[in-house]
């Protein structure tokens, strides 16, 4: 029976209509960064320092300023009586300020107050916070003792990433990509509404999770759409460009934040766009490679016919009915996780893809919480330097995949970056900008390797578990993502330089186990597991009696 990438031969590889397709589902990777990154604003926090009770009479009749009211009650930081210039952010004064003189004199900012204290007290009372932005941290004062919390609302959210890959990628391959995107993209939207009016902290941890649910399945379903949709020779730059839309989401996202200073009202921004992908439902169609595998013939080529259309190409009525009386009568499989190392092809694809999104997880992580892109403490500038770093990757991967093919690059992006981790931890700290020189080279080539592990996941796997393969490698990213700030911030208290060894050891064992993986360069992405099993001959193939390679005639 003709496969899919047959088909498109004659409709058409990536015309008009797939051209069409492809911005609009591109565009889910840009709210997926959105919410990806967005905790970096919703969860900002602010400087701050313990409100006192009773004090806003004095504030308001005396006129002071907010030194003068942090210098009556809250003392400085230090240590052996050594005071720093900086006020504690979690202790104040335990002075009863209800029923105060009522002579200002005493109470101005020349130091004719005499505290007769020095013992201090936690903030029972509650936070001042300095700025106008507000953020979870400001509203559920998650700071002091509290603080963990936001680093759990970061976790929850990756455990979320974690669920929804496993569930919904399962459901995509089983019920279909596009009804499984479109209620991702309704989930999304419902939840972050709950999340932008949650009544109490549990609320919002728990609907966050959810949106890292319908998040994770939306953005995987979406990647494997765009990909499934064009022939061989176009679906690396789809791939590249289809994260370059997640790069632009976390270059606009400082400039939204910017403009919102309520974190309601950026939750509300970043999260009401995905309604906007329900009107998919007429735009975008099913995708007809799994439609031909399901054996769903009569759908398939009623697409095909549109792509034919709108492409200006013509599919002869004979081919189609060839399609038709091939059609065949096997009995149709669900996907589960025992396909995916029953056999030994399969089970060495599986093992080395999963730890090489763990590794591209943790690494990239932990690269972007330790290293200082620009100096000056502007958070909005700061965040978009930290996104336009990341294209000259992309830019890299497009030039040179083609050229010398995917399984090269994927390795010498780990390599690089496992060398470059080493290689800072032998820089002193007095040639800073050096250390920070290769840092960045080495954030450059995770942030490739990463990109490279998408592009590749999706052609190792056949089409009835690419949807599931791919989500299933990829919650190693998600459990990456949970443990990298604990792995960065444990290890560097034991020693500063200690979480760079590791990174630099993960990404040195991925470099040399994707070399594992076999060429994917011009090859048509694999119906069945037989294929996959004999996806390595493809380049192998040659011709015993003349010696002359021979090319497949899936190839292209």
């Amino acid at each position: 029976m003709p496969t899919f990438d047959d088909i498109l031969k004659e409709v058409g590889e990536f015309g008009k209509y797939q051209q069409r397709i492809f911005l609009l589902l591109c565009l889910t990777g840009t709210t997926f960064a959105f919410m990806f990154v967005g905790i970096v604003f919703i969860g900002y926090t602010p400087r701050h320092w313990c409100r006192s009770s009773g004090l806003d009479n004095i504030r308001q009749k005396c006129n002071w300023t907010v030194e003068c009211e942090r210098s009556y009650t809250i003392p400085k930081e230090g240590i052996l009586s050594i005071p720093s210039s900086e006020y504690s952010q979690c202790l104040r004064y335990d002075i009863n300020w209800s029923n105060p003189t009522s002579n200002c004199s005493l109470f101005t900012c020349n130091g004719t107050f005499i505290n007769t204290t020095t013992t201090t007290i936690s903030c029972t009372d509650g936070w001042n916070y300095e700025g106008p932005r507000s953020s979870i941290v400001t509203e559920f004062n998650l700071v002091c003792g509290e603080d963990w919390k936001k680093d759990l609302t970061q976790a929850m959210l990756n455990v979320g990433f974690l669920i929804g890959a496993v569930i919904i990628g399962y459901s995509a391959d089983r019920f279909g990509r596009k009804p499984c995107y479109l209620i991702s993209c309704f989930g999304i939207g419902v939840c972050g509404m709950i999340v932008a009016f949650a009544p109490s902290f549990p609320v919002l941890v728990i609907f966050h999770t959810l949106q890292g649910m319908f998040g994770k399945g939306a953005w995987i379903t979406c990647y494997v759409m765009v990909t499934e949709l064009v022939g061989s020779q176009y679906r690396r730059v789809v791939g590249i460009v289809a994260q370059i839309f997640f790069t632009f989401g976390v270059m606009v996202l400082p400039g939204i934040a910017y403009l919102l200073k309520s974190w309601q009202w950026l939750q509300l921004a970043l999260t009401l766009p995905n309604f906007l992908f329900l009107t998919y439902y007429w735009l975008v169609p099913e995708s007809p490679r799994w439609l031909l595998n399901r054996q769903r013939t009569e759908e398939t080529m009623k697409i095909a016919r549109k792509i034919a259309k709108q492409n200006q190409m013509r599919i002869s009525d004979s081919y189609i009915e060839m399609i038709k009386a091939e059609d065949s009568t096997e009995e149709i499989s669900n996907p589960s996780f025992v396909d995916l190392v029953r056999t030994p092809q399969m089970r060495k694809h599986t093992i080395i893809l999963m730890y090489a999104w763990f590794t591209s997880a943790v690494v990239y992580q932990g690269l972007v919480m330790r290293l200082g892109i620009v100096a000056g403490g502007n958070l909005y500038l700061e965040f978009f330097i930290s996104g336009a770093v990341e294209l000259p990757a992309a830019l890299i991967i497009l030039f040179t995949i083609d050229r010398v093919g995917r399984r090269l690059p994927f390795g010498a992006a780990n390599i690089v970056a496992g060398v470059t981790c080493l290689i800072v931890v032998f820089i002193p700290q007095d040639l800073l900008w050096f250390k920070t020189t290769v840092a960045t080279i080495g954030r450059l080539a995770i942030t490739m390797a990463f990109e490279m592990v998408y592009l590749v996941n999706t052609e190792l796997y056949p089409t009835p578990l690419r949807n599931f393969g791919t989500s299933v490698c990829s919650s190693l990213c998600d459990f990456g993502g949970i443990v990298a700030p604990f792995l960065l911030f444990r290890l560097a208290n034991i020693w500063l330089e200690l979480p760079m060894v590791i990174y630099g050891i993960l990404s040195l064992l991925c470099g040399v186990f994707v070399m594992f993986l076999p060429e994917t360069k011009g090859i048509p992405l694999p119906e069945t597991v037989e294929e996959v099993e004999n996806i390595a001959s493809f380049h192998n193939r040659s011709d015993k009696k003349n010696g002359i390679p021979i090319q497949c005639n899936k190839c292209i």
